[in-house]
């Protein structure tokens, strides 16, 4: 069966779409391919989406449209351990990437400050944030890499190299808005260190 071709509901209307449009008749999207799509998505709607990919991903388990899809949910419902799991499935089957690498990280932080996040979590992201990087080297990710090494390593005074003010210099360097800062640090679901920023 042709990946492009699997057959859901419009999770908005209930219409028969396939996975390979963009977006429904409705106007609602089909796929989630960003976490701006599920941001503004009341409760309701969110729970629709992510029961329509559930009931797909049954008879297409290693679909990586539907993976992504119903993670992106998963990380807006603060549900971080089952929104790893599907972008780990995403990347099995698409390793190339950059965004799932980075939401994955985000979802192992689960909302939590790094500061309190167990070692083998901090080093499970830094290798997510690390292929994301290698993928391509946006800002954001970078910034987001600056505060771990800021308020894991910094703050717990472990040597680290490069340090939080090398990938700060990273995060200028590819280039990031304030914008792009508060929506990272609402979607980390942490406030952001004014020290970082000094």
């Amino acid at each position: 069966m042709d990946i492009q071709n699997i057959e859901l509901e419009c999770p908005g209307c209930g219409r028969p779409v396939t996975i390979g449009q963009k977006e429904c008749s409705c106007g609602r999207p089909i796929v989630i391919s960003t976490f701006s799509s599920v941001a503004s998505m009341p409760l309701p709607e969110l729970n629709k989406y992510a029961r329509t990919y559930q009931k797909a991903l049954a008879t297409n388990p290693d679909n990586t449209l539907l993976n992504n899809s119903v993670a992106m949910c998963y990380l807006k419902l603060k549900m971080y351990d089952k929104a790893f799991d599907a972008f780990e499935k995403a990347i099995e089957d698409n390793f190339d990437n950059p965004e799932t690498y980075f939401y994955a990280a985000v979802s192992l932080l689960g909302g939590q400050k790094a500061f309190l996040t167990p070692r083998p979590k901090i080093d499970k992201i830094e290798e997510m944030l690390n292929a994301a990087v290698s993928i391509k080297p946006f800002g954001v990710y970078y910034l987001f890499w600056s505060y771990i090494k800021y308020d894991y390593f910094h703050r717990k005074c472990f040597n680290t190299s490069p340090d939080f003010r090398d990938m700060l210099s990273k995060a200028k360097e590819f280039g990031y808005s304030d914008l792009d800062r508060d929506g990272l640090f609402t979607l980390l679901g942490v406030e952001c260190p004014s020290e970082l920023f000094e």
